[in-house]
């Protein structure tokens, strides 16, 4: 045992294995945490300003700029809020295709942060890089985190051009399409890397890291297919609202030490992301998903906050398991006409299941389709 003195602190100016930049304060007396801060050191880039005065069919690749791997999150939520606002309803082929983008995105975007962020620390390793390849498993380990973050990548790239910040999407359909052999052979590879995410689950599930937070609240987006771009926005405590008006019942909240606003659900804590999402419509998830997971599936509702990790896995298999269905039920790829834009004076609001938590846009337009204002959460 290492001999702990009663008193210290801890400062890290720079925290690794995040998406993003962060620091972290720590102060230790009676061996007890007396003070922590958790500071978001991004500086603002004023986005919202930016878009003031641009054409709204112009605003989804303008805003997709705001992160880089959850850019198609961006883009995807800004088109549905403008076609919200001009009154455009995209056709049920443009939906299924913009969520096969989707699932890719959530498939590499939940493989990053599981296989290189968080495995290290269950091996106690620094990096991914500090894998034994002697060791069967963590070779095996590493060999599926390229292959897991290869299928999301390829998914998003036949169907929206890029992998990240895709061009195909847009205001009332797609710029291009994809061909239907290419999904076709990418379904075969999407039923093979199964095995890999049950391997990933299993090891989550058994991890023994706890934190436990009994009186936090868990919102999310929830629709009947788990589809992460649709449905009424729900919480822990049961209430069920309109995606309209999440603005009136999240409140921002300055942190002084940070950058990065914090927001509150009516006046308590809130949580989003993948733990919430189980949490929450579990039951929604894909049959297959379900079936095959069940064991780990009873384990939420949980309050464990290191379980957002096994939420996130479980996610990973049913977006897997949703791609093969929705693949196996195109046999033809059309190319569509755009839906045509008609300008309006009007106001759109746009929520979608970002990889980490619930994600809100909304714009002001004016009759010749211009942004007056837009306010992102």
């Amino acid at each position: 045992m290492h001999d702990v003195p009663d008193n210290f602190d801890i400062n890290l100016t720079e925290i690794s294995k995040i998406e993003g930049s962060a620091s972290l304060e720590v102060k230790i007396r009676n061996k007890k945490i007396e003070d922590l801060k958790f500071s978001i050191s991004e500086w603002k880039r004023f986005y919202t300003q930016a878009i003031q005065g641009k054409p709204a069919v112009a605003v989804p690749q303008l805003v997709a700029r705001i992160c880089g791997t959850c850019s198609n999150a961006h883009l995807l939520c800004s088109i549905k809020t403008v076609e919200k606002a001009l009154g455009i309803i995209p056709s049920s082929q443009t939906m299924l295709l913009r969520r096969l983008i989707y699932n890719g995105l959530i498939i590499r975007d939940h493989a990053l942060h599981l296989y290189i962020f968080a495995l290290p620390d269950l091996y106690n390793k620094n990096s991914i890089l500090d894998f034994d390849e002697n060791d069967p498993l963590q070779k095996q380990l590493l060999e599926d985190t390229f292959e897991i973050k290869e299928v999301g990548n390829r998914l998003s790239k036949i169907v929206g051009g890029r992998s990240v910040h895709a061009p195909y999407p847009t205001i009332g359909g797609f710029l291009a399409y994809p061909h239907i052999q290419e999904l076709k052979n990418l379904r075969d590879t999407l039923i093979a890397v199964r095995p890999k995410i049950f391997r990933l689950i299993e090891i989550f599930a058994k991890s023994s890291f706890s934190l436990s937070l009994p009186n936090i609240i868990f919102n999310g987006l929830s629709s009947q297919d788990y589809s992460f771009l649709t449905g009424q926005l729900v919480s822990s405590q049961g209430n069920i609202l309109p995606e309209e008006r999440m603005s009136e019942h999240v409140e921002a909240v300055v942190i002084p030490y940070s950058h990065a606003r914090g927001f509150t659900y009516k006046g308590s804590t809130m949580m989003v992301g993948a733990l919430a999402r189980i949490n929450l419509y579990k039951k929604s998830l894909h049959a297959k998903t379900k079936a095959d997971t069940k064991m780990y599936l009873d384990l939420f509702p949980s309050y464990n906050l290191f379980h957002n990790n096994l939420a996130q896995a479980l996610e990973i298999l049913h977006v897997i398991d949703t791609s093969s269905e929705i693949i196996d039920g195109i046999s033809t790829v059309t190319n569509e006409e755009r839906i045509p834009v008609h300008p309006k004076q009007s106001v759109g609001v746009g929520v979608i299941e970002a990889p980490r938590g619930t994600l809100y846009h909304k714009y002001e337009i004016d009759d010749k389709g211009i942004v007056q204002k837009g306010e992102i959460i």
